[in-house]
């Protein structure tokens, strides 16, 4: 497993999150930040997309989603740069999505995404308890589903799909599936 390169791409993804945050909080009207979420993801969830689970601990998540955006059927599509780290040492991974967002009257929203996703697994079976994902980059597909409280906070169940649509022979996929809040900016 390449554990190093992921830590440092990790890192650099925080450090930009951190410095994308710091400057939006400190110019009144820095619109660069849209949102900032963060949430808890049960790895590795069965008989979702994926059908089975090797597998095991929980992610902790974190997504920035940014101001530039483009209205679609209704929406919103905005760009979303997200990690999640396995607690248990399992795959973890770094995204970045376009995202769709509706979000109806009463605070109840709806958003899909698809981008691309890089990750720390393992690319072919070598152990019964390691997902073969086939590919060091995978399509990422989130799903959510979720209700903003006010203007600023908001709370969602948030599902996650990663594969390489079979463009390999290995494509076991992976699904995480969690809760996450949200703080608009």
């Amino acid at each position: 497993m390449t554990m190093i390169p992921l830590r440092c791409l990790s890192l650099c993804v925080a450090i930009f999150l951190l410095s994308v945050v710091s400057a939006a909080a400190q110019q009144e009207n820095a619109n660069i930040v849209h949102e900032i979420k963060a949430g808890i993801l049960v790895h590795d969830v069965s008989n979702m997309w994926s059908s089975f689970s090797r597998e095991s601990g929980l992610d902790a998540n974190a997504e920035v989603i940014f101001s530039p955006n483009l209205s679609v059927l209704g929406g919103e599509v905005r760009p979303a740069l997200g990690a999640s780290i396995n607690t248990a040492g399992d795959t973890s991974k770094v995204y970045l999505d376009a995202r769709w967002e509706y979000g109806a009257d009463n605070g109840l929203f709806v958003a899909v995404g698809l981008g691309l996703a890089a990750h720390n697994g393992e690319r072919y079976l070598v152990r019964n308890d390691k997902k073969a994902l086939g590919s060091r980059i995978l399509f990422h597909i989130p799903l959510e589903v979720g209700y903003h409280v006010d203007s600023h906070h908001g709370v969602s169940a948030y599902f996650d799909h990663v594969s390489n649509a079979y463009t390999q022979t290995e494509n076991e996929g992976l699904d995480t599936l969690g809760l996450r809040y949200g703080y608009r900016f």
